[in-house]
């Protein structure tokens, strides 16, 4: 696989075993369905400087280890995002080969604070 092939699967355009969607399309999830659970996949720093208002944090790095945390939510769909993209990609396919199923917010909560959606900041 070349340097291009690499890219497009690391930002899930190919290959993918998963949906990915719009910050918009997230946040309406969010807001319209109970049964739904959203997971930042984002270093601990990060997620105390800023996350998605309702967000577990799960970083990628501990993912595969901490499946159990949300086996309880294994036939929901589990809403998942980074800082730009390429984590939760990541962290999608690890749920999906798990027998989740994840949605990938494109762009994470870069492109969610660009479209003006809400986020909590740190106090």
């Amino acid at each position: 696989m070349g340097i291009l092939g690499y890219v497009a699967y690391s930002k899930g355009w190919i290959l993918t075993n998963f949906e990915s969607i719009s910050p918009a399309q997230a946040q309406e999830m969010i807001q319209k369905e109970e049964k739904v659970t959203l997971i930042d996949v984002r270093t601990p720093d990060e997620f105390i400087q800023e996350h998605i208002e309702g967000a577990m944090l799960i970083p990628l790095q501990t993912l595969d280890k901490n499946l159990g945390l949300i086996a309880n939510v294994k036939n929901q769909k589990i809403i998942v995002y980074c800082h730009s993209g390429s984590r939760s990609v990541a962290a999608s396919r690890l749920l999906a080969d798990n027998g989740f199923t994840p949605l990938n917010v494109k762009g994470g909560i870069t492109e969610w604070k660009a479209q003006g959606l809400p986020t909590q900041l740190k106090e």
